[in-house]
């Protein structure tokens, strides 16, 4: 009998003892150094084939496989390693995975993935994949994808993809993709894309792209294109152009394409087009061009044209084959044919086959012939006309003079 009840009472002190542990386990206690199997809370080493209701691991997370389905979360501390991958809610440290790793949220730190590596909220840290690396919010610091890099948010740093790098946000820093480069918002800094870079808002720094470059809204800075670049809103700095460069707005600065320049508003500085150069406003600074120049304002300072050059008015210095123009006020150079428009205006010297000036002329003409309304100054060639003259002075041989 006395061993009996010395039995039960060692049973019952049994149960007592294993009852807090399974109290303890149902309540997710913290297990120390080395845990192997589904323990939620770990500070230390955590062994896992496939991980399930993870919460917090401060030190390491090994697994196999990606966690069961509808259980990805918790949070990582340390190094999250997968054999070949892992994915949890959070994690700040080391991440490696020989195909890939994942987190739901955020993933800081530094992260290396055979395939690919990506985060539903912000990738900050250093992160290479072999295949691509991904985030659905923000991206900041250095991502390199061997096919391509992407953030739905904003990129801040250094982001290169063999094929592609875009942002559906903002870009700040280097993006290089060996395909395309784009963002959805601005660009401050680098973009690079071996086809083709652009940017749906402004661009402040240098963009550069193997065909073409473009951008929806200003550009700032530095653009090349091996075919075109263009801006929706306004160029300011050095843009090249294999054929040719555009912008919805004004252009400022150094111009230069293999085909044409074209801008809706003014252009200003030095221009360049190998067929033509044309602006809705004026064209300020040195402007040239292999066939013509045209503007809808006032074209000033020197420009040159092989074939024509066209302007409501034009101050400075212009040459063309044809020039043509309503007020000139400057020296006009015109091989085959000078014209103002009926009541213009010639203010300067103009020299050309045929001087015809259907309004006034103030300075000088030099032609075979000179035909103007009004005269006011000379006019030197084979011919000279000043038409609302009466008598001999109407037409004249080698010189006419006048004071009209």
């Amino acid at each position: 009998m006395s061993r009996i009840l010395r039995a039960s009472a060692a049973a019952m002190l049994a149960v007592a003892a294993i009852a807090p542990t399974l109290s303890a386990q149902r309540g997710a206690p913290v297990r120390r150094v080395i845990s192997i199997g589904q323990h939620p809370r770990v500070d230390g080493i955590r062994l896992n084939y496939r991980d399930r209701e993870l919460e917090l691991v401060n030190g390491m997370n090994l697994t196999l496989w990606a966690p069961h389905e509808g259980y990805i979360g918790g949070r990582v501390n340390g190094v999250a390693v997968g054999l070949p991958l892992t994915a949890v809610g959070d994690i700040t440290g080391l991440s490696l995975g020989v195909f890939g790793v994942g987190a739901e949220d955020d993933m800081r730190g530094i992260g290396v993935a055979g395939v690919g590596l990506g985060a539903g909220g912000s990738v900050r840290g250093i992160h290479v994949a072999g295949i691509g690396i991904g985030a659905g919010n923000d991206l900041r610091g250095l991502a390199a994808g061997g096919i391509g890099v992407g953030a739905g948010g904003d990129i801040r740093g250094a982001a290169v993809g063999l094929i592609g790098a875009a942002a559906g946000g903002s870009v700040r820093g280097i993006t290089v993709g060996g395909v395309g480069a784009g963002a959805g918002g601005n660009v401050r800094g680098l973009m690079v894309g071996g086809i083709g870079a652009g940017a749906g808002g402004n661009v402040r720094g240098a963009v550069v792209g193997g065909i073409g470059a473009g951008v929806g809204g200003d550009l700032r800075g530095l653009a090349y294109g091996t075919i075109g670049v263009g801006a929706g809103g306004s160029i300011r700095g050095i843009t090249v152009a294999g054929v040719g460069a555009g912008a919805g707005g004004s252009i400022r600065g150094l111009t230069l394409a293999g085909v044409g320049v074209g801008s809706g508003g003014s252009i200003r500085g030095i221009t360049v087009g190998g067929v033509g150069v044309g602006a809705g406003g004026d064209i300020n600074g040195i402007t040239g061009s292999v066939i013509g120049v045209g503007s809808g304002g006032t074209v000033r300072w020197v420009t040159v044209a092989g074939l024509g050059l066209g302007a409501p008015r034009i101050e400075g210095f212009a040459a063309a084959t044809m020039v043509g123009a309503e007020r000139t006020h400057g020296v006009v150079i015109a091989p085959a044919l000078f014209r103002t428009e009926r009541g213009g205006r010639m203010t300067g010297a103009s020299l050309s086959s045929i001087n015809a000036i259907r309004g006034d002329q103030h300075g000088l003409s030099i032609g075979l012939v000179n035909y103007t309304r009004r005269l006011r100054g000379m006019q030197l060639g084979v011919i000279n006309i000043v038409s609302e003259r009466e008598g001999l002075g109407k037409v004249l041989p080698i010189v006419n003079f006048g004071r009209e």
